[in-house]
């Protein structure tokens, strides 16, 4: 069985399309269980991302999140191997 990839999806207060980071296993976890108050507060995380970087979140900005699976063919931020710095490069 494939392991499963963590995404955390954010939906800011600006509008646009959803901010989609690949989480690594820990980050997971622990933010799940911590997202809700995190939303509630307008609080300040730095989760790790499946590549081993993190990315500075300011939920005061984010108006819903959620956790979800990404499917395997599905690139985001913090995708291990997807060093582009958020810039597609194909």
């Amino acid at each position: 069985m494939s392991e499963q990839r963590h995404a955390l999806v954010l939906h800011l207060v600006s509008g646009g399309e959803p901010l989609i980071f690949s989480l690594s296993e820990r980050s997971a976890k622990s933010l799940s269980a911590r997202l809700p108050v995190l939303m509630a507060s307008g609080g300040v995380d730095t989760p790790e991302l499946a590549d081993g970087t993190t990315a500075a979140v300011n939920f005061g900005h984010v108006a819903s999140a959620h956790m979800d699976t990404l499917p395997a063919h599905v690139k985001v931020y913090g995708t291990p191997g997807n060093r582009t710095h958020g810039f597609a490069s194909n």
